[in-house]
């Protein structure tokens, strides 16, 4: 069996069980009648979410988009549902136990209410975009680079969710900030069907002096036929490809890493070391997953700028990507001498939703 099927199964499973536990919560405490149109709505909802994803991965189609952000928003909701119902069942616990005052119907209502709360807070939480400002010192910068201005704009997802009016208002954001150069971390589309060219074209409208730089995230290289669909859209909106290559750029030099060429460590060392770094000034990296830092440290890598974690999007993720990416999942952080940036992103993948972290673009300044 693939393992990509085999995940999907599990996955499928763990949400299938889920609804069955929120639907007996729902039972318990809210008096619902254990009636079969109950069980076939909470049914319909465990499958929707990759049921809709198998339609926006074959079809672009306005009806398929709706369903697809309807059923994704869902998972959102029920991941909230979920823990409250494991409050109740905790609270009813120690009712039996200590013989608090609790009346189930009531605390049930409250916490579902909070959930459905928290859910509608995060929904806007992830579309409203921050600009992010940061400034980074680099020993060694050339002179006509200092006060120069970097725009980091990185999984943004177009697609389904966040289609071309997104699209138009990030690069609307990246023009008022007037950079020097611009930066497009991977993940720039969702990686479902859709209008490549169409979703990447505002992007054509942006006119740094310095250009604009793509690297490829994990989206984009769900196969090898839909990252050379992406690439010639990217191309023809007018913006440069760094896949495994350094470039100086006015005495700085800017290196970009593919991301399925550098997801083993032993691939993204072998990757650094064909790339001719020079050691007589910093090197910046663009790299979608913060993976391996010391091994951009060990290569003389100054600043690296990535994103693909999304901060953990929704709480409490946040703490697994700290855990599996060793606490670079989000913000500025250094390791010796190489400064890391991450960035939680500009999109959401899944749920449109944002708990604990706020969507963003990032204009650097370099010192």
């Amino acid at each position: 069996m693939p393992l990509f099927t085999l995940i999907v199964i599990i996955f499928q499973s763990l949400i299938f069980l889920g609804h069955w536990f929120l639907y007996k919560t729902a039972i318990r405490f809210l008096g619902l009648r254990n009636a079969l149109a109950l069980k076939m709505i909470f049914f319909v909802l465990s499958v929707s979410f990759f049921s809709a994803s198998m339609l926006v991965f074959r079809y672009n189609k306005p009806i398929a988009s709706l369903i697809y952000t309807l059923s994704a928003a869902w998972l959102g909701v029920f991941h909230y549902l979920l823990w409250c119902s494991f409050l109740c069942w905790i609270a009813l616990w120690a009712h039996s136990l200590w013989g608090l005052r609790f009346r189930p119907d009531v605390w049930a209502a409250g916490l579902f209410s909070l959930g459905l709360f928290v859910s509608f807070f995060a929904i806007l939480n992830a579309g409203t975009i921050r600009t992010r400002k940061i400034d980074i010192t680099l020993p060694g910068l050339p002179a006509n680079w200092k006060g120069k201005t970097a725009v980091w704009a990185s999984d943004l997802h177009l697609g389904p969710v966040r289609g071309l009016a997104f699209s138009r208002e990030i690069a609307q954001k990246i023009n008022l900030l007037s950079p020097d150069i611009l930066f497009l971390g991977g993940d720039l589309y969702d990686g479902t069907a859709g209008d490549a060219a169409l979703l990447a074209s505002p992007f054509s409208g942006i006119k740094p002096p310095l250009g604009i730089w793509f690297i490829a995230g994990n989206h984009e290289e769900f196969s090898a036929r839909s990252k050379q669909k992406y690439i010639r859209a990217i191309k023809a909106a007018g913006i440069n490809v760094l896949d495994n290559e350094i470039k100086t750029i006015e005495g700085l030099q800017i290196a970009g890493v593919d991301y399925m060429d550098t997801f083993t460590a032993a691939k993204y060392r072998a990757v650094l070391k064909k790339m001719p770094f020079r050691r007589d000034g910093p090197v910046v990296l663009l790299k979608h997953s913060p993976m391996y830092p010391e091994i951009a440290k060990e290569e003389g890598v100054a600043f690296q700028i990535s994103g693909h974690t999304h901060g953990g999007q929704v709480f409490p993720a946040s703490l697994i990507t700290r855990w599996v990416y060793k606490g670079f999942d989000n913000g500025l952080k250094t390791l010796g001498p190489l400064v890391v940036y991450t960035s939680p992103g500009a999109g959401t993948w899944g749920p449109p939703m944002r708990m604990g972290t706020t969507p963003e673009i990032v204009l650097i300044r370099f010192q």
